[in-house]
């Protein structure tokens, strides 16, 4: 009887490492969180790796499975070594990691390592909402703002494999300062952190909602305040998708991230200021916002899916 063939996939973030077993039919099992503890620096951090893949290769060994490789994403730039170039201080120590390298010598596998977001753009479009589209960009949402490109069902990575930082094209000169060193980069009004901001700016002294959730609720019921507000934060993502729209003449985006369980309450406002500020001829047929429908799984399995083997 043939084994089943599967690969162990991990997304690694700031605050959470997700993992799993993955089958070569994109099923995911035992799937699980850890917490990072980033403040811990490098070797600890390689050290809960290796736990974490000796965990998933002991429950592959019980259920039969035969284990192909294992795939990454981590937050941070990687190169085509399996290197991670830079990270920011959301993991010290981080930068210059020769991951590929340390974990095939520590587990005997072979290993794939590649941004967080190019994982879960791979994902969705093997298991999720990219599956019948080969070119789009997809734009990940949350604390920061991630990127990547795919072409023809593959991700162009630029000269160097680091395409895709949307988040720190500048949308504001001399603008808020940014994480990476720079001012008025787009992940500071359109992420999550920037919707935050957003709302402490406009903050009254009967604050009517306390966090992003909430905002999104009291719109829905409603609200006049919190609808202006997110009328104001859906144009500065359109703002940053209309620069990409007509810097890659792009007009199938993947949206990620935690933002996305907004759904079209938000997808549909954002549409509605790209209709306006889009140029007619990049408009073409229309551009088309898609939101990922794998959530915390989708980095687990686009990062298997990158296993020689996976989807063959």
């Amino acid at each position: 009887m043939n084994r089943i063939r599967g690969a162990i996939g991990i997304d690694l973030g700031g605050t959470g490492i997700k993992s799993a077993l993955v089958g070569a039919d994109g099923s995911v099992r035992h799937f699980r969180t850890t917490p990072t503890e980033a403040s811990l620096g490098r070797d600890a951090l390689l050290a809960k790796l290796y736990d974490i893949i000796e965990e998933h290769r002991r429950t592959a060994e019980q259920e039969g499975m035969q284990l192909l490789g294992i795939g990454i994403g981590t937050a941070g730039s990687v190169d085509r070594s399996g290197t991670v170039s830079y990270a920011t201080e959301h993991l010290p120590g981080w930068t210059g990691t020769p991951l590929r390298q340390l974990l095939e010598q520590e587990s005997g596998l072979p290993v794939t390592v590649m941004n967080d977001v190019h994982a879960i753009a791979l994902g969705e479009q093997w298991k999720g909402a990219a599956q019948a589209i080969p070119d789009f960009a997809c734009v990940a949402i949350g604390t920061g703002i991630g990127g990547c490109i795919v072409k023809g069902g593959t991700i162009e990575g630029g000269d160097d494999g680091y395409a895709g930082a949307f988040g720190h094209h500048i949308v504001a000169m001399g603008g808020l300062p940014c994480t990476c060193g720079n001012r008025g980069c787009w992940e500071n009004y359109a992420s999550v952190t920037g919707l935050k901001n957003l709302m402490r700016k406009h903050e009254a002294p009967d604050s009517w909602v306390q966090d992003p959730r909430e905002l999104f609720a009291a719109a829905r019921g409603g609200d006049a305040r919190s609808l202006d507000l997110i009328g104001q934060y859906s144009e500065v993502i359109a703002i940053g998708l209309a620069n990409l729209a007509h810097i890659l003449n792009c007009r199938r985006f993947l949206l990620a991230g935690a933002i996305t369980a907004q759904g079209d309450f938000l997808l549909d406002r954002i549409g509605e200021h790209l209709r306006r500020i889009v140029m007619p001829v990049y408009w073409g047929d229309g551009i088309l916002l898609h939101a990922a429908v794998l959530g915390e799984h989708a980095g687990v399995v686009g990062a298997a899916s990158s296993v020689a083997g996976m989807r063959n």
